[in-house]
């Protein structure tokens, strides 16, 4: 990314290119890319033993760093299906490494991308339930990221809404409501500081404040709330804010509309990031699928 309003979600995963992978300019099938495709179709049908093996032989036959790398963060991303917090975090940070080689020739999206891989390892550490290992990495996202310099493509506040939207999710499953609400008032004071970041961020917040009414039992405000978020523009897709939804509707005994929204996350859920990680084996659970 490189004007200042095109900003990245601050939950999404930016997906895996074709030249990444080794496949030619013009966007034409390669065997790299293909083997990527078929390695991400077994992590979402349960097959992540054979996914990875596909993953690994990408890496050790990568024929650059950048191509070595998009495998790596991969690979992570299959471990995040199997919910290893571990091994997601071990090769996010091979990953990090590449993009820190790459400090002096793109600064801006180097030090972009490392916070993202920090992010998005700490997403998976979260879902995964390792709350420690999350909360040590979404702190490092931040500072990674903060440390681009201008001029910058992604605003400080961008930083600071994720940040405390992470921190107020971590105390929610903490089980702690007052710490949780503080950082659902500074996340909120974030977009309210920045309107160009906000109309890129500003559906990820009822999503913020469903989840932590869910965690500390509030369920009709989580009802609300995230049926708000799924409401809006670019969250209707989510596989996690439907789980989300799904979760909220069986603890408060509504088993028949509880259904059909893990059916939905399932179906949604074909993507090769962290909410799809998270629903796609959840949901199949939940639905005795095999």
């Amino acid at each position: 990314m490189r004007t200042r309003h095109l900003m990245i979600i601050s939950l999404a995963v930016l997906p895996l290119t074709v030249a990444a992978q080794g496949g030619p300019p013009g966007g034409q099938p390669s065997p790299r890319s293909d083997s990527t495709r078929t390695a991400s179709r077994l992590d979402t049908d349960g097959k992540t033993r054979e996914a990875r093996d596909i993953f690994q032989k990408l890496i050790d036959g990568a024929p650059d760093p950048a191509a070595k790398a998009a495998s790596q963060r991969a690979i992570a991303m299959s471990y995040a299906f199997d919910g290893d917090c571990k091994n997601t975090v071990k090769y996010e940070e091979m990953v990090i490494a590449y993009w820190k080689s790459r400090e002096e020739a793109e600064p801006q999206n180097a030090f972009y991308q490392q916070g993202e891989m920090a992010n998005e390892a700490a997403r998976v550490c979260i879902d995964a339930g390792d709350l420690a290992t999350a909360d040590k990495y979404y702190r490092l996202g931040s500072e990674l990221g903060n440390k681009e310099p201008t001029p910058r493509t992604h605003p400080k506040s961008l930083w600071d809404f994720r940040l405390e939207h992470a921190l107020a999710r971590l105390a929610a499953r903490r089980g702690d409501k007052g710490t949780a609400a503080q950082h659902v008032t500074t996340a909120r004071k974030a977009l309210d500081s920045d309107s160009a970041m906000a109309a890129q961020q500003e559906r990820f917040f009822p999503y913020l404040t469903g989840y932590v009414a869910l965690y500390t039992g509030d369920l009709a405000t989580a009802e609300a709330d995230l049926n708000k978020a799924l409401g809006m523009r670019g969250n209707e897709r989510d596989p996690f804010m439907q789980a989300l939804l799904a979760m909220t509707h069986e603890k408060m005994g509504h088993t028949d509309a509880a259904k059909p929204l893990w059916q939905k996350a399932y179906d949604l859920a074909t993507a090769h990031n962290p909410p799809a990680a998270y629903a796609r084996p959840l949901a199949r659970k939940k639905l005795g699928l095999p």
